[in-house]
């Protein structure tokens, strides 16, 4: 007789009970909701924010579904789409600027799955609905960055050496230095190729004349991490501000994908990509004259009015325009505390912004100098300290009238960096959540009927271990399914496919094992002898078969990209759930089934 040992099948009946709660949250769908969050800790998103908010909806008629704080975000659930609009407008009348008003989807999950951590697969975007952009990275602007860098390189370096120079002007990818003699010319030429070895040198020895030219190697590194660079940034701009499972990866030479899945509204995911901020370092002018005249609304060309703030308010301050160092150089920033007690971000800079700033500080001794934010096209003085000593190490500290919060989102928006080149939206697509729908209708029903049709044929031609075949799949779909929950994938079209094809491939497995037991049974076999040999001898090809295919499903996730990757994923798990179902699971039903009948005389294979 065919008997499985207890154990055996309590792991079955345990595999069924989990696949089957973590696969129920897919049912339950989503509905639409309003995300409210903030970009600053300094503004909170708290109790009193959600009973503003509820007030303004009441006062309206609105009646949301629900208001629940999570994390550092107000979610509002409403019943559909039309009544999301029009409390996002409200909303965003009511609470002004200051906050981030974006619609979204919420899973509809009742509260005892949520409270077991049972949460549906993420969905893709084109699934989920969402927004879309191709961007486009300005190499151009990368270059020119580049040059106004490694003009600053070579006036501090000069100047350094004590070697005096003239003009120093861009010219196409060549920068043309002008010396005083052909001394002055041979000492920054040594001192050049030294300190910029990644410029090739000419020389003019009739002008006297120095040209630096950008290898061509040198240029394609920049326009490489010029990309890098910028999906780092937005990377950790969106991440910070909590749009779920963002797919931002590079498309071609100069390109960057950004797909924010449950995002409708486009003006909102713009501002969400164009919110990062760089430092500054200014000198400030303490002329009076040239203040006075900056005050009466005539500033001084090369100059800047800005805001610095202060325990009394905001105060005018005169800056000038050039930049001595930017955020370019920051490694890291972190919020904390000065010997005084007071907020104040902590800034470790690399190697040349080290060097830059102790240049700048050792030059400038009892001047005031400005470190100024900019974010979104907008300047402010964080501080602006006078200079007492000259500053080396690399670690930088910035302080003035700020609170614990502010100086947390301070640091937080310099640890996030600036875009090393600007980018250009070269397409912008906006995925609605009612064509979601529709995919994942036409998805699921293709699954179904995928399935139904795999059911109707394992019955006609193989009877009752057709039945045994189609159980043991069904219970593989759901064991897919809640793996693909419980690691929280993302699902898309693609992903919807392969499990289309598993449920191919996964009864493959089971025609090995039915026809092995055929055969057996036309060899004269006893029923129950049948039933045992026919698993052990299909168990090698079975093995053999999935090995193949999983090294092909591998080979996929390895070296493939956004959507091949998704479909590999599926892909491969759906093989190792697929081995336990045909093998595992189909046997215990046999040996349920057939297993202690002691007079066993056919088989309905």
């Amino acid at each position: 007789m065919n008997r499985y040992p207890l154990w055996k099948y309590i792991v079955i009946a345990v595999v069924l009970i989990i696949s089957t709660i973590y696969t129920l949250p897919n049912f339950f769908g989503e509905t639409p909701a309003v995300q409210i969050s903030s970009s600053r800790q300094s503004i909170p998103v708290d109790t009193a924010l959600m009973g503003q908010v509820e007030t303004a909806l009441k006062n309206k008629g609105i009646v949301p579904d629900g208001l629940f704080l999570d994390g550092t975000s107000l979610k509002v659930r409403f019943h559909d789409t039309e009544t999301q609009m029009k409390a996002r407008d409200l909303i965003q009348q009511t609470l002004g600027e200051s906050y981030i008003i974006a619609l979204n989807l919420l899973p509809a999950s009742p509260t005892w799955l949520t409270s077991m951590k049972a949460y549906p697969m993420f969905l893709g975007l084109d699934l989920r609905g969402g927004v879309h952009f191709l961007l486009e990275v300005d190499m151009k602007a990368a270059l020119d960055k580049t040059f106004e860098r490694y003009s600053g390189d070579i006036r501090r370096e000069l100047k350094n050496k004590k070697v005096r120079y003239g003009t120093i002007r861009r010219n196409g990818n060549s920068l043309d230095v002008q010396l005083r003699d052909k001394e002055t010319l041979k000492s920054a030429a040594d001192i050049l190729s030294r300190t910029l070895p990644s410029l090739s040198q000419t020389t003019d020895d009739s002008n006297f004349k120095l040209t630096l030219t950008i290898k061509a190697e040198e240029i394609t590194r920049i326009e490489n991490d010029a990309v890098k660079q910028n999906i780092t940034t937005l990377h950790n701009r969106v991440n910070e501000l909590g749009v779920a499972e963002p797919i931002i990866q590079q498309a071609g030479q100069n390109r960057i994908v950004v797909q924010l899945p449950g995002v409708q509204d486009t003006a909102k995911a713009k501002d969400i990509l164009g919110r990062t901020a760089t430092l500054e370092v200014h000198l400030v002018e303490d002329d009076q004259g040239k203040v006075n005249e900056a005050l009466s609304g005539n500033v001084p060309f090369g100059y800047e009015l800005l805001d610095e703030a202060g325990p009394r308010g905001p105060t005018k301050i005169l800056v000038r325009k050039d930049v001595e160092l930017t955020g370019d150089n920051i490694n890291d920033a972190q919020p904390g505390f000065d010997e005084n007690g007071a907020p104040a971000v902590h800034i470790n800079l690399d190697s040349t912004g080290a060097s830059i700033f102790r240049q700048v500080t050792a030059d400038n001794i009892g001047r005031r100098m400005a470190m100024i934010l900019v974010e979104k096209g907008r300047s402010e003085v964080v501080t602006a300290p006078v200079i007492r000593t000259e500053i080396g190490g690399g670690r930088v500290q910035i302080s003035g009238s700020m609170n614990p919060a502010e100086a947390n989102d301070v640091a937080l928006l310099l640890r996030a960096g600036s875009l090393a080149a600007p980018m250009n939206i070269v397409e912008e697509r906006t995925v609605g959540p009612s064509l979601g729908k529709e995919n994942i209708e036409k998805g699921f029903h293709s699954t179904l009927w995928g399935f139904l049709a795999i059911v109707v044929f394992m019955l006609v031609y193989y009877r009752v271990f057709g039945l045994i075949s189609s159980l043991s799949l069904g219970l593989n779909l759901l064991m897919l399914v809640a793996v693909l929950s419980m690691l929280q994938a993302t699902l898309t079209l693609p992903g919807i496919a392969a499990i289309a094809l598993t449920l191919g491939m996964a009864i493959d497995a089971n025609v090995l094992i039915n026809e092995r037991v055929r055969e057996e049974l036309r060899n004269g076999m006893p029923p129950q002898s049948a039933i045992q040999a026919g698993y052990e001898h299909a168990w090698a090809t079975i093995l053999d078969s999935n090995i193949t295919t999983l090294i092909a499903g591998v080979a996929l996730l390895i070296f493939g990209s956004g959507p091949v990757r998704g479909f590999a994923v599926v892909h491969c798990l759906g093989i190792l759930t697929s081995m336990f179902s045909a093998v595992l699971v189909s046997r215990g039903i046999v040996n349920l089934w057939y297993g202690r009948r002691r007079r066993l005389t056919s088989l309905s294979v």
